[in-house]
């Protein structure tokens, strides 16, 4: 009995510093504003495992999704008010902070995948990454993930852009995604993401435009009779940590979070265009109208308003990405 009480006492002991170990992980909050049913978060979720694994549990992440924190201007507003750590965002919404970055938003600056792929390995991206950083106060762009070819879904056919004259639609609060529709004739309306559905529903507006893998996880189908497949955009997301959370950081702390976050955007790019190829079909068997477009007359009407006053680059930077092959 006496061995006991005194094993009971160094038990306590060794469990409490066990669990004040375990307690010990620096907290990091990693935000978006997508569905847990989407690549983004999936990804996300796996990244914060694999850097509390590769890190010993020195690090602690935690995942807010479908703007939980905040709208997409509240997390970009996080970033400097310390509100949040890490971020994924929309090019446009960083490009407030430095303009350049908007490039990749803007309508028809991409031929394909591959040339998106190539931009976000190119020097250029990697002077408009640093831009950001300067601009910013510190913020750090730990990678891009592929979103999409936007498209417009609608309750009526649009086949041109005479088709979309006078249309209402919905676009993200940010003045390049309103740069197509204008152009075509349409009027835009910046509502929140999280309301686009309600929006719909209720006939605040005819019309969005958002990707394939999107339309389906926010179930906007259920409120569009067509998806026409415009593919005016190529949109992608950035992985953005926080200025003052990366200055705490080591060297070799940087390094985990840069490579995990490289190799969780990656297969967020993968997951998201494997989706889009077989997205149509799914949708055509849901009921939903899925119209292919004949996009040069967009293109068209588009074309030469992109390096016009909306532009936040310049044209030596909009022809270094047209020569990317």
């Amino acid at each position: 009995m006496k061995i006991q009480k005194c094993l009971i006492p160094a038990l306590m002991v060794v469990a409490a510093t066990a669990s004040g170990l375990a307690e010990a992980g620096e907290k990091v909050r990693w935000a978006h504003v997508y569905e847990p049913s989407e690549p983004y978060h999936k990804w996300s979720e796996w990244a914060a495992e694999e850097i509390n694994k590769r890190s010993n549990g020195r690090f602690e992440v935690e995942v807010f999704p479908a703007s939980t924190l905040g709208k997409e201007a509240d997390l970009n507003q996080g970033l400097t008010l310390g509100t949040v750590d890490i971020i994924y965002t929309g090019q446009s919404f960083a490009a407030q902070t430095y303009g350049p970055l908007a490039l990749s938003d803007a309508p028809y600056v991409f031929r394909d995948f591959d040339h998106w792929q190539k931009y976000t390995r190119s020097d250029l991206f990697k002077e408009f990454a640093e831009g950001y950083r300067e601009a910013s106060g510190g913020n750090v762009i730990l990678g891009d993930a592929y979103y999409g070819l936007r498209h417009v879904t609608s309750n009526k056919p649009i086949n041109t852009p005479d088709d979309m004259k006078g249309l209402k639609i919905r676009v993200p609060n940010a003045p390049l995604y309103r740069l197509f529709p204008e152009a075509a004739g349409a009027h835009t309306s910046p509502i929140a993401f999280a309301e686009v559905y309600l929006a719909l529903q209720q006939g605040v507006v005819d019309a969005q435009e958002n990707p394939l893998p999107t339309i389906k996880a926010k179930k906007l189908y259920e409120v569009q009779k067509y998806i026409d497949l415009t593919g005016h955009a190529t949109g992608s997301n950035l992985l953005i940590a926080s200025g003052a959370f990366w200055s705490r950081l080591s060297d070799e702390d940087r390094e985990l979070f840069r490579s995990v976050a490289h190799e969780s955007a990656e297969r967020v790019s993968a997951d998201v265009a494997k989706s889009e190829a077989e997205l149509v079909d799914w949708f055509r068997g849901e009921g939903v109208e899925v119209l292919e477009v004949d996009r040069e007359p967009f293109r068209a009407v588009t074309l030469p308003v992109i390096n016009g006053p909306v532009a936040t680059w310049t044209q030596e930077q909009f022809d270094r990405l047209q020569e990317i092959h």
